[in-house]
């Protein structure tokens, strides 16, 4: 079980995923190099998302950027 300093470096890693995907899918288009960034980032999101040592964190723009990004 990571600690809760692990745990807040990991979230904060999603929420920059979160961000770049979310900046991506706002461009009109995307490059093949821009849609493989914003296909690694949901593949990393979705594996975040499945693990079971979250506590309090908003899971929800998580969850948000993989929709907007699939």
């Amino acid at each position: 079980m990571p600690t809760a300093e692990q745990i807040a470096k990991h979230y904060s890693a999603c929420l920059d995923s979160v961000d770049l995907i979310n900046a991506l899918m706002a461009q009109d288009s995307r490059t093949t190099e821009e849609q493989d960034t914003v296909d690694r980032n949901v593949d990393h999101l979705e594996i975040m998302v499945a693990k079971d040592y979250w506590t309090t964190e908003d899971l929800t723009p998580l969850n948000n950027a993989i929709t907007a990004g699939s």
